[in-house]
Formats: C-alpha cells, structure tokens, sequence
C-alpha cells in the first residue's frame, strides 16, 4: 500500500467517511436574564437558574440550551474575571452534561457592543477589539474541557456594524483566535446587523473550517413579536395586530398618533406561514453553498401580542425551520415577555405542548 492511499484512507476516517463534522441542534431555548442582561447577583442570579432547570427542560423534549454570557458579568472593569459567575457557567455546563443537553455560550453582549448602542467602540478601537479577541481566549481556557461534541462558542450576539466587511474581518480574526486554542471546536457565526435573515448574503465565513455553525435569529413580524415593547419605536404602536393576514389594519393605524402613523406604513403587510418561510431563503443558500450547519438562535412573540395570534406564529415558524432541517432556540425560557415560562414559574403548557410536539 502506498504512502499516498494510506494518507487519504486516515484522512476519510477522520472525516467520517468524507461527512462534514457535526453538531446536532434540534430544539433549544435561551437561558435569558441570568448570565445576561441582568442585574442579579448572588442568591438571586444563583437561584434563577438551577439544575432542576435543565432537568426541566431536558424532560420535555430539548435537546440543547444556548447560554447567553455578557462581559459586565464575567469580568469587572479591571478585566478581571469574576469567578462566581463562572462557575454558574461551568455548573450549568456540568448539569447539561448530566441530562445529555448541548449548549451554546454565546457572549450577548461587550462593554464595547450592544446591539441596539448607538455607539459601538468595538468597530473603531483597536483596543476593544484586542478586549474582545482575550475574552475568547479567557473563555477557552475555562471552557475547552467540555468535550467539542457538547459545547459550541458563539462568537457574539447580533453584531451591528455600519459596514458589512467590519464584522466579517472581526470573524476572521476572532475564530483564528479560538483555533489557535482549540482547532476543533464548533463556532457560531451570524451575520451583521442583528444576525438579519436579509443581510446573511453578505456574510463572509471563515474558509476551509468546517466546525462553523451559521446561525440567524427571526423576529418577524415585528409588530407582532414585539407588539407593545417598549424598548423598540415598533412597540410605541398599540392598535389592533393580526396574524395570519393583515398585520396591521390602516383604519385601525389613521387611529394614532401622525409620528407613529408614517413610522408603522412599512409595516402594512399580510403575513402567513409562507412569507415566513420565503424568509428563509438566504440563510438556505449560504449553508448550501458552503455545506455549513443552518441554526436559527433566536426566535418568539412576546406575550402582549393576542395569544392566538401569537400560538399560530410559534406553529408556523417551527414548522417552517424544522421542514428545511434547521436546528433552533426558542427566546426565551424564564421571563414575563417572551419566557416558556415566567417569573413565577407557571408554565406556558399550551406554548410548550407546540414547541415539543413532533
């Protein structure tokens, strides 16, 4: 046998068979407000999120949490990391290991980048971009034990750059970062400007890495998702919303206030469970072109909307994502606005009933 037949029959065991490496994503949901956009601290961010939690979670059908961590809460201002929250980190990560879950950690948000900032020093100072890069290396170190078929690392939530080329230099450079550590490692990729289903053609991957996960968060429509929240202008209008059909009637929009009126004409639009799917397309033709895993990280209605609205959104969608194959995490797990379950634990049996069904 020679030198050469023996080189490429390793190298098709290694690969298994010539198959992409794989990361199984089926069903998961974000572990919001814990590690992330939060002020808790101790016993009170200690009791929010518990093992008895994942056991939950696992029992009903999911097969994966994705973990959001921000800076503020890992590190103070002096860099330094804060070691009780990493091992709430490293807790969780040992109690998905005890229920067969995989996870994501996905570093939300930077003191130099939040998605909804109007300044963003990440895009224009070296300095933050080196923070950012040692943030990575920081959590490799504490992370790499986990084995890479459990653990995936999503390089950061929702970047917003002004120019597309920004974001996908930061990629390059921030998985060359992790590679360095860790060569096998899944990482989770969105595109710019809030991991938008319609800027995914203008994201770049990395070349010649298959342990990339190309994720997109879907949020759509927003009058609905986000009906009444008052962290968005779309949440300021307070008329009826419908879905399906027409999401916004313009007799019940000549109703408010003229600002309002002009802000929410875009949003005249019939919705259904085909638009949603149409939406799909882009993110469908970067994994086929690059032969990467598809994930939709983000996806929900907050619980203003009509309920019944908002149920047949949730069919529709995962419907949609799980007919093209597309592993997904629902947003979110324990809170008031979008939680499979709020604050005070009451689960959402008929929203669950949807998401675990088969």
């Amino acid at each position: 046998m020679t030198p050469r037949i023996v080189l490429v029959i390793l190298a098709l065991a290694v690969s298994g068979l010539g198959q992409s490496p794989q990361f199984p994503l089926q069903r998961g949901i974000n572990i919001s407000h814990w590690l992330s956009q939060s002020d808790r601290r101790g016993d009170a961010r200690e009791s929010f999120f518990q093992e008895r939690h994942v056991q939950q979670i696992a029992g009903w059908g999911f097969d994966h949490i994705r973990i959001p961590i921000d800076e503020e809460q890992m590190w103070d201002e002096q860099n330094r990391a804060h070691p009780r929250a990493f091992r709430l980190l490293q807790s969780a990560l040992s109690w998905c290991e005890k229920y067969e879950l995989r996870a994501i950690v996905d570093l939300h948000i930077l003191r130099s980048h939040h998605f909804n900032a109007k300044e963003k020093p990440l895009w224009t100072d070296p300095t933050a971009q080196e923070r950012f890069f040692q943030l990575w290396v920081e959590l490799s170190d504490s992370l790499q034990r986990w084995p890479t078929s459990m653990v995936a690392y999503e390089l950061m939530n929702e970047p917003v750059a002004d120019h597309h080329k920004e974001w996908n230099k930061l990629v390059d450079k921030a998985t060359a970062v992790i590679r360095d550590k860790e060569s096998e490692r899944f990482v989770v990729i969105g595109s710019n400007r809030w991991q938008s289903v319609h800027t995914f053609d203008s994201l770049r991957v990395p070349e010649n890495d298959p342990y990339i996960i190309l994720s997109f968060h879907c949020y759509h429509p927003m009058p609905l998702t986000h009906y009444k929240a008052s962290w968005t202008g779309v949440g300021r209008y307070t008329g009826p919303v419908k879905y399906p059909g027409l999401i916004i009637d313009p007799t019940d929009l000549a109703k408010q206030p003229a600002d309002i009126v002009n802000m929410m004409q875009g949003h005249i639009e019939v919705w259904n469970r085909a638009k949603l799917e149409a939406l799909l397309a882009k993110p469908l033709a970067l994994a086929k072109k690059t032969g990467l895993s598809l994930y939709c990280g983000e996806w929900g209605t907050i619980t203003n909307a009509p309920r019944t609205d908002r149920l047949q959104w949730y069919r529709d969608m995962k419907v949609n994502l799980e007919k093209h194959g597309i592993g997904w995490a629902t947003w979110d797990f324990k809170s008031n606005n979008f939680g499979l379950i709020g604050y005070d634990e009451t689960v959402d049996e008929t929203l669950k009933t949807i998401l675990s069904s088969h």
